[in-house]
C-alpha cells in the first residue's frame, strides 16, 4: 500500500481540521470584542512617546574606574581586566 508522507496526519482523538474557505471565513468574522477590551487607565511609571520630561532630573551614581578595569581603545567601554584580549593591548575580547 502506498503512503503519502506529505499528507497531514490525524492522531487518535483529534478531529480533522477544516480547510473549507467558508468555514474559515465564518470563524474569522466572529466578534472579537473580548480580545479588544483593554484597561484604559494610565499606568504609573509608564511614559508615552513624545511626553514632556523636561521637569525631571536624572540621577546616576558615577563610580570611578577601578584598578582591575581598563577602557577599551576600540569600543571605549570600561571592562574588567579579565576581558582584555592580550595583556597590555587595551582591546577587549569582543573587539579583538
Amino acid at each position: 500500500m502506498a503512503t503519502d508522507y506529505d499528507a497531514p496526519r490525524v492522531r487518535d482523538g483529534e478531529e480533522e481540521k477544516s480547510d473549507n474557505v467558508l468555514e474559515l471565513d465564518a470563524a474569522r468574522s466572529r466578534p472579537t470584542t473580548d480580545l479588544l477590551e483593554e484597561d484604559t487607565e494610565a499606568v504609573d511609571g509608564h511614559t508615552l512617546p513624545g511626553a514632556d520630561l523636561s521637569d525631571l532630573s536624572l540621577e546616576v551614581r558615577v563610580v570611578p574606574k577601578q584598578a582591575d578595569e581598563f577602557s577599551c581603545m576600540s569600543c571605549f567601554l570600561l571592562v574588567h581586566r579579565s576581558q582584555e584580549s592580550k595583556p597590555g593591548t587595551n582591546i577587549c575580547r569582543d573587539c579583538a
